[in-house]
């Protein structure tokens, strides 16, 4: 290995180490579980890694991980889509370390979890990621009132949930 492409190397290992978990958390949330998570992040490391030397900023590393993220999760979810039905059986999910989450940061991650694919993605690019409507329309590859409408549905869907949880805990 030269030494130009050990120092890529060392720079991307040190970035990977140092942004992990918060990348990791990324893709949780737009995967809706561990497995699935670890898959796309990695998925997106991988083509991150080819292009690391065309990233000129550091502080655009991030955005580039994430739009991979993003844009891998779409390609797959449309590869996916006809061949999803839903079901009243949740599967079994591995439980995640709880050591770095609140019961409220946990609540609201498996609140966000239970929304179809669709209305996760359009609220994990809307409320975690600061998109604006219209970036998210580009993103998806739909109109701008379809975001609109998708959100609104996924909130309400949220407060629907919220509301549930009160009652169950004031009984």
């Amino acid at each position: 290995m030269n030494k130009t492409t050990r120092t890529t190397y060392d720079e991307f290992s040190e970035y990977v180490r140092r942004r992990g978990p918060a990348l990791r958390r990324m893709a949780q949330s737009l995967t809706g579980n561990h497995a699935d998570a670890e898959d796309l992040l990695q998925a997106a490391l991988i083509k991150t890694f080819f292009a690391w030397d065309r990233i000129t900023s550091p502080k655009a590393r991030d955005g580039y991980v994430r739009r991979a993220m993003v844009n891998t999760q779409i390609s797959e979810w449309r590869r996916r889509h006809l061949d999803v039905y839903p079901t009243d059986e949740i599967p079994e999910q591995r439980v995640d370390d709880p050591s770095w989450r609140t019961d409220l940061a946990d609540t609201v991650n498996r609140a966000i979890n239970r929304l179809p694919h669709r209305q996760r993605l359009a609220v994990v690019l809307r409320y975690y990621e600061d998109m604006s409507e219209a970036e998210i329309a580009s993103v998806l590859g739909v109109s701008v009132g379809t975001v609109k409408s998708t959100v609104s549905r996924a909130v309400a869907k949220l407060r629907r949930d919220a509301d549930l949880v009160i009652e169950r805990t004031a009984r």
